[in-house]
């Protein structure tokens, strides 16, 4: 892995730069739930509305994890003129039938339906997305209330976990303010006690904040936005952005070939966390089935 000497709860890394294998580690992390899979017998409910072309490939993506966890899936598509009330309707079947523990509605939604109310309407128990308010509010107590926390912010935890990156007392850089990445990852290393900075697009000098990150994340959706020179040497790097070049290849929101060769860790787009969002999913998923079945 990496050579660390503590100091005052500062670390030090010496190089070479490691990847940060999101796929290979999102494989390992859905196998591992398959017994209590084939225990609980978890079904999984996906809502998609139009054709977008993103959500297309993150549907096929979940319904592909669920194969290899042994979950059941179900699809339920609807055309992007599906009015608010009949969406609403729609989850509130879902949230009646006990034969359903999981429920995502996949985003975004056309702009004539109100997201905050979609969320509102899913039954938190069944909420593996996590977005709903009441598991956003448990997920502020401490780590052991975070029972259903949001996929994208628990992946991007379980990578730091898995590749031994320190988080408590570490300097950690939060770029972005989503109500799904950047607001709950930064509460949830708050948990686990890092000095957390979180940055966004009023932020006034962003560099004068990423160069002092141990640990940088970077969740905006802005090709490039990060570039070498805001980095300091030994930093690990989170990339959570998708972008899509003019040549149609997806990139993050990091110089990834430049940042690369100052950093100790990064994590490449795609490869890194969109497969970890999809393994926090199905964990949620088959969680959620435990206690549903176990009250």
């Amino acid at each position: 892995m990496y050579n660390k000497t503590a100091l005052d709860g500062l670390f030090f890394i010496s190089l070479p730069m490691e990847i940060l294998d999101g796929k290979a580690l999102s494989e390992e992390l859905i196998d591992s739930v398959k017994d209590e899979a084939a225990k609980w017998k978890p079904k999984l409910a996906v809502i998609l509305i139009g054709e977008n072309p993103a959500s297309l490939v993150y549907v096929r993506n979940k319904k592909k994890a669920c194969e290899r966890a042994g979950i059941a899936y179900e699809e339920r598509r609807f055309p992007d003129t599906i009015t608010q009330e009949q969406l609403i309707a729609e989850i509130e079947k879902i949230n009646e039938d006990d034969e359903i523990n999981g429920l995502i509605v996949q985003l975004p939604l056309p702009d004539h339906i109100a997201v905050p109310l979609v969320i509102r309407a899913i039954d938190p128990k069944k909420d593996v997305d996590g977005f709903h308010a009441y598991n956003l509010g448990k997920m502020f107590l401490s780590p052991e209330f975070e029972d259903l926390p949001p996929a994208t912010p628990s992946g991007i935890i379980k990578l730091l976990d898995h590749y031994d990156i320190p988080i408590r007392g570490q300097e950690v850089v939060v770029v972005g303010h989503s109500n799904h990445v950047g607001k709950p990852v930064s509460t949830m290393l708050l948990n686990r006690n890092a000095t957390v900075t979180t940055c966004h697009i009023h932020t006034k000098d962003l560099k004068s904040h990423t160069k002092r990150a141990d640990i940088l994340i970077v969740a905006v959706g802005k090709a490039g936005l990060i570039t070498a020179d805001m980095v300091k040497d030994g930093v690990a790097v989170v990339d959570v952005g998708i972008n899509r070049t003019d040549d149609g290849k997806i990139c993050g929101d990091v110089d990834f070939e430049n940042v690369s060769k100052k950093a100790s860790f990064i994590s490449p787009v795609p490869g890194g966390v969109g497969p970890m969002t999809v393994a926090a999913l199905i964990m949620n998923t088959v969680h959620a089935a435990k206690r549903q079945k176990t009250v």
